[in-house]
């Protein structure tokens, strides 16, 4: 098994990895950078819209225009070791990190460790929506890379369950690619993403948003056909006599994220087990001493910018403690 020494390991090579990476370097750290993917950047390159940077720079950025600006110096940081298609598989309270990748497996020995593993998507599943199972229902997120990194349009007539700010966002991305959609439900009774998405994503292209109204219902056999549609009342109930069938061969979920915190709860980290995201201190510091979360991991954020400023925190700490 290959070894890699460093002052500072960081698991996650997305926006609060790499702010975090190029901190603790920059507080005389060597540091060990590990992604699973291929690229650094994390989400962001799949985001090929604009609205990141604007506090951080303060100017308008894509996705991967936003990753780039950190990536390239990273690459210029000789401080700084990057492991890419390199997967995390298990941390010890000893702060020893075990990877495999296509070269084998890694033993990263650290003095310190940054969890910058961001989060994942509630499911169906997760929802409980019942009916068939067809094809044709997708997460926000999953839609958005087969859209912007495989270029495969999911489908021709789409219902957007979830107003969150990912599901906004492709709704006008669906639009632009000549799919109709049909309309955006929210559970709730205000919108879940930001006003800006609601007004540049859906009012701008008269996409309809009917708050307090959910999907009750899948309905087709090998590919999605129409799904039920209802009101719900306060309690988030649905109103019986409210039912109504909308036709679609497309259902994206936008509904919720969750903190990415398995491979840190095997290591000892306390979770909040209503988010799912690590407890941390004002430095960002685990109840595992030298062991810090960061970005969507520790809680998930509307802006990128924030996510970097967490990183950088946590790194900034973590090469004091190394």
């Amino acid at each position: 098994m290959k070894a890699v020494t460093s002052d500072v390991a960081v698991i996650g090579g997305g926006p609060a990895g790499m702010a975090a990476a190029l901190s603790a370097s920059k507080a005389g750290a060597r540091v060990a950078l590990i992604d699973r993917n291929r690229h650094l950047g994390g989400i962001l390159s799949q985001c090929i819209h604009d609205g990141f940077g604007l506090f951080r720079f303060g100017r308008l950025m894509t996705g991967p225009e936003y990753a780039e600006m950190f990536a390239d110096e990273i690459k210029a940081d000789a401080g700084i070791k990057t492991l890419l298609d390199t997967m995390a598989i298990d941390v010890s309270s000893g702060k020893r990190i075990t990877c495999v990748s296509r070269n084998g497996m890694y033993r990263v020995e650290a003095g310190a460790v940054v969890f910058a593993t961001g989060c994942r998507e509630r499911t169906r599943g997760a929802i409980a929506i019942p009916g068939t199972r067809p094809s044709g229902i997708y997460t926000a997120g999953t839609a958005q890379y087969l859209m912007n990194v495989r270029n495969i349009c999911v489908g021709g007539r789409a219902v957007i369950l979830g107003s969150g700010d990912v599901g906004l966002i492709m709704a006008r991305r669906l639009v632009l690619s000549g799919v109709e959609v049909a309309c955006v439900l929210e559970k709730e009774a205000k919108c879940g993403g930001l006003p800006r998405n609601v007004y540049q994503c859906v009012e701008d292209y008269g996409i309809p948003l009917y708050l307090r109204r959910t999907v009750t219902e899948i309905r087709g056999r090998k590919r999605l056909e129409s799904v039920v549609a209802a009101d719900v009342d306060a309690r988030g109930i649905p109103v019986a006599g409210s039912e109504r069938e909308i036709v679609c061969d497309t259902l994206i979920l936008s509904v919720g994220l969750i903190p990415e915190n398995e491979l840190a709860g095997k290591a000892g980290v306390e979770l909040i087990p209503e988010t799912n995201g690590m407890k941390a201190d004002d430095r960002l510091e685990t109840n595992i001493s030298g062991m810090f979360g960061c970005g969507n991991a520790l809680h998930v954020n509307d802006l990128v910018d924030n996510v970097s400023d967490e990183g950088e925190l946590a790194g900034k700490w973590a090469a004091a403690g190394a």
